[in-house]
């Protein structure tokens, strides 16, 4: 494991200056195959391409969104106390949540875009990497509490597991303000400074 992880190493620190991720160790020992396979896929069909870039802008709507109401709230100073950064956050959440009342599962993912992410997992992780991932995911992620729901927080107290870096990189590009993460089977989209999980998909690990 450890003569792999060397090999990674190239690559993973590449992968983390990008996305600012810290990688699993599942994706740091599979990480330069993959990397290599990749090089060889076929490119996204026209049709395929429809779908990425709708989900794209979905997701950017709503990016734009929370950022309008960010910015309509007091700022905090540099030298804010730990309560009042927790209480901006709770107002922030709040306000989101509001102003997305009608949100419900399956708006940012819909199943066009759901069926592709599925197939993406499904063929970026085969046979033991598949394993070692439901392995990571299923049984040792410290999740297993969150309740998954939109427009609730994720809990501060639950693991975030990182999503694995090569993933990411054939995954729908999401704006800084949002990010991927794995719970369960399902996969989320939760909002990086409020926590909010803003929408999920099912059936995401295969």
């Amino acid at each position: 494991m450890k003569k792999n992880m060397r090999k990674s190493v190239g690559l993973i620190i590449a992968v983390t200056v990008i996305f600012g991720l810290a990688p699993t160790p599942a994706s740091l020992i599979a990480a330069p195959a993959r990397a290599q396979a990749r090089a060889t896929q076929a490119p996204l069909s026209a049709a395929d391409k429809r779908v990425v870039t709708a989900f794209e802008k979905r997701v950017k709507e709503y990016a734009k969104l929370r950022e309008r109401i960010e910015g309509r709230m007091p700022k905090l100073s540099k030298d804010a106390r730990p309560e009042q950064i927790e209480a901006h956050k709770k107002t922030f959440q709040q306000r989101v949540s509001a102003a997305r009342a009608t949100a419900k599962p399956g708006q940012l993912f819909r199943p066009d875009v759901a069926k592709l992410i599925r197939a993406t997992i499904k063929d970026e992780f085969k046979g033991k990497e598949r394993q070692e991932l439901r392995q990571e995911v299923l049984v040792e992620a410290d999740n297993k509490a969150v309740a998954v729901r939109v427009n609730q927080p994720y809990p501060e107290t639950q693991e975030m597991l990182e999503m694995p870096p090569t993933l990411l990189l054939r995954l729908p590009q999401l704006p800084k303000q949002v990010k991927y993460r794995f719970v369960g089977r399902n996969m989320l989209l939760v909002d990086r400074e409020n926590g909010l999980i803003i929408d999920y998909m099912t059936d995401a690990l295969p």
